[in-house]
């Protein structure tokens, strides 16, 4: 029954619901009463030929009257209470949400996609049983078993109800010990269904690699083993599941054969009549339900505790990215309101850490970038250039030092406002499933068509655009997957200019553009944004060229800063890497003509 305490403050939060739907299961109860009782009356009077045919019309209609009732009530309390476990299902796949997007990678490289996935899906299934079908056998085995008992008893034979009572405890004891392997059993099916689930949606989401590869067979084998496991994990689940109803069933036929074996000798000796002894194997009868209720209590309880259980480690995993101001307190500071944002910012970064780590990755790395200007940052691939941009952005904890915008510290502004001020396109481009149109939205659903197709033409993505059947309303299928890496980067792009941010943020986000249409969208960024402040990550040392600042970066330290023109003029890495760079185009170009 700790589920049933875990989740008080949902059952408190619908208490009317819950209060109203069992106050008519314990109407339904009582409704059910009556049949036997009337049935009981009618055999009375037929063995001993009194009933006349008015009363007995009389009676069968009382009996129709019944059914009608108990359907109507049956209905009221199933809206109620498992439209209230329904509501729990909604606000606990929203919890898990809202966690999900609280949380840093680091999160993401612990939990699996598919794991999390089956806690979205499965575990809330399970716990949602639990405060519907799970309530409705609580109350319904200690209701009307609870009436039914007292009605044998108390009107017919309380010695006879003690002998059919005899084989409960047993009962109670053994869907006890079911109940707990129960519990260990369903927890690693859960498990096992998360690691199957995260199979699925990696070589789906992977199939062009899986297919490149020629790695069809060995990912189906390795599908195939995982898929084995969940099965004779959910087998071990089946096993106990299984034992529940024929160990009721074999309790009941126990508690059936006491109540005919004793009863009749009752008859005999005229204690109880036969119409007594039909209304006590009916009852009877009733409480096959409570029993049966009462083991499947134990198997729901137990796979919604598992799950829950699942759910609420998951929900106790705290951010590392803390919040120093909430939301409210920036609202209410209105210095910080008059100040607002601008394009500045001055990094003072002494020391980042990866969370677990002791070696930092990024230190000593400072510069002031004014409103309007463009920072450059290279170096060699794992230099830690994207670590910097999502240091910028916050993604991580164990940042030393200081980074301003407009004056303002990046760590007294909430994450919401810190954000919002900033359009990144990533390396990895994640498009969503949906119309290219939807996707150039997804910051600003509410934008015209004119501002999609003009962000379009500045990312240089309009005229493949235009060439799709379905022009802006081409589906781009899952991730993108429809779409070149070209496109895909230029859609990302187009995205984050819709938005009009204050600072933009290209991590290498030019790499699968052909030379001519990398320089025509840097010209077109540089007439848009020649207010706004822009970062370049990149590889290509023509993406940054026309930068008011250079970082060359090496093991996460500045090697070397400047314009390009200082930079060449040092005769370091960079000047060495751009004349490299340079010769490789050239050589490429006259391949092409020649």
């Amino acid at each position: 029954m700790r589920l049933f305490l875990d989740l008080m403050w949902f059952f408190k939060q619908e208490k009317l619901s819950y209060l109203t739907g069992i106050l008519i299961l314990v109407i339904v109860a009582l409704v059910n009463l009556c049949p036997p009782y009337i049935v009981g009356i009618i055999v009375d009077g037929i063995t001993k030929q009194t009933i006349t045919k008015e009363i007995l019309i009389t009676w069968l209609l009382l009996l129709l009257g019944l059914g009608i009732l108990a359907y109507l009530l049956r209905y009221g309390w199933r809206m109620l209470i498992f439209g209230a476990a329904a509501r729990l299902s909604r606000l606990l796949r929203q919890r898990l949400f809202e966690h999900f997007t609280r949380m840093s990678p680091s999160f993401y490289q612990k939990y699996r996609t598919g794991d999390l996935m089956a806690h979205a899906t499965n575990d809330i299934q399970a716990v949602e049983a639990t405060a519907g079908m799970g309530v409705l056998t609580l109350v319904d085995s200690i209701v009307t078993g609870g009436f039914v008992i007292f009605s044998m008893a108390f009107f017919l034979s309380w010695k006879l109800t003690l002998i059919t009572l005899i084989p409960m405890p047993f009962m109670a004891w053994i869907t006890s010990y079911y109940g707990t392997l129960l519990h260990e059993r369903f927890f690693k099916a859960q498990e096992a269904f998360g690691e199957l689930n995260d199979k699925v949606q990696e070589n789906i989401s992977g199939v062009r690699v899986v297919k490149a590869f020629g790695q069809e067979e060995a990912e189906i084998d390795s599908f195939s083993k995982l898929s084995e496991d969940v099965v004779k994990k959910n087998q071990a689940v089946a096993v106990v599941d299984s034992l529940f109803d024929p160990t009721i069933m074999l309790i009941v036929g126990l508690s059936f054969f006491l109540a005919i074996a004793f009863g009749a000798v009752e008859v005999v000796n005229q204690r109880l009549t036969l119409g007594q002894l039909t209304q006590f194997t009916l009852y009877l009868g009733q409480f096959i339900w409570p029993m049966l209720a009462f083991g499947w209590l134990f198997n729901i309880m137990e796979r919604g505790r598992a799950s829950y259980d699942r759910i609420k480690a998951l929900l106790k995993v705290e951010p590392e990215v803390k919040e120093h101001v909430t939301l409210e307190q920036w609202e209410e500071n209105k210095a910080w309101q008059n100040q607002g944002v601008s394009g500045e910012i001055i990094c003072s970064l002494d020391k980042f850490t990866y969370p677990g780590q002791t070696k930092p990755r990024l230190k000593n790395i400072y510069f002031t970038l004014k409103p309007g200007q463009t920072l450059g940052i290279v170096g060699k691939t794992g230099s830690g250039k994207t670590t910097f941009l999502r240091v910028l952005l916050r993604e991580f904890a164990g940042i030393e030092g200081d980074i301003r915008l407009n004056g303002i510290s990046i760590f007294a502004m909430p994450l919401s406002v810190l954000r919002r001020h900033f359009g990144y396109v990533p390396q990895d481009h994640f498009l969503f499933s949906t119309t290219i149109a939807e996707n150039i939205a997804l910051g600003k659903p509410e934008a015209t068509m004119a501002e999609i197709e003009r962000v379009a033409r500045i990312a240089c993505i309009h005229e493949d655009i235009l060439r799709f059947e379905d022009k802006y309303g081409t589906v781009v299928g899952d991730r993108g997957v429809t779409l070149s890496g070209g496109q895909k980067q230029r859609i990302s792009i187009a995205r984050a200019l819709l938005l009009d941010p204050e600072i933009l943020i290209l991590d290498d986000s030019l790499s699968a553009v052909d030379a001519k249409t990398e320089k025509q969208i840097l010209h077109e960024l540089k007439q848009e944004r020649s207010e706004k402040t822009t970062i370049i990550s990149a590889h290509r040392l023509s993406a940054i060229e026309h930068a008011d600042l250079i970082l060359v970066l090496q093991d996460g330290e500045v090697l070397e800063r400047g314009t390009h023109a200082q930079l060449m003029e040092m005769n370091g890495w960079y000047a060495e890497t751009y004349r490299a760079q340079q010769l490789e185009s050239l050589i490429i170009e006259g391949g092409g003509q020649g």
